[in-house]
């Protein structure tokens, strides 16, 4: 499920006080259908808009990593995860007690396996879109800019 390699160590942000910005890791979720690049997106749980699927950094997993297991949790998707980001981008975190200022490193992940159950299934809708239509579906204007200009990367040369 993750493509994880030693040149990404895993990240641990140290905060104190609940005004501190916090940090999330998300994956850009694609494949190739009938020719064409799609994007999944997922609902968020409380207000049903559509986002990639994020979450916390995790105790001794890389970036990637976490944001590969988000793919996972929160949209039912595995393959393989890029260690190098697209981009991060900025929003206002709703937390139990207001809000913090957030922001999320997106990583690419090529869809390999979309699984027909997952464990926020009940909780969440699953949609693929090509990057342009995703991209107008989102609310955060940087994360726009980053899914509506996406191309995935050249294949490997065969051999």
């Amino acid at each position: 499920m993750v493509n994880s390699s030693p040149d990404q160590l895993p990240l641990k942000f140290t905060t104190g006080r609940k005004t501190d910005i916090r940090a999330q890791f998300a994956a850009l979720c694609w494949r190739i259908k009938d020719g064409k690049v799609q994007v999944c997106l997922v609902t968020s749980r409380t207000r049903k808009r559509w986002i990639i699927p994020k979450g916390w950094p995790m105790h001794k997993q890389t970036p990637a990593d976490a944001a590969a297991q988000e793919a996972y949790e929160e949209a039912g998707v595995s393959g393989q995860i890029s260690n190098q980001s697209l981009g991060i981008y900025t929003y206002v975190k709703p937390l139990k007690e207001g809000t913090a200022p957030a922001v999320a490193i997106v990583y690419p992940m090529h869809v390999t396996k979309v699984h027909a159950k997952w464990p926020e299934k009940a909780q969440r809708r699953r949609k693929w879109f090509s990057p342009k239509k995703a991209a107008k579906r989102l609310e955060e204007p940087e994360l726009r800019r980053i899914v509506a200009r996406f191309t995935p990367p050249d294949p490997p040369p065969k051999q």
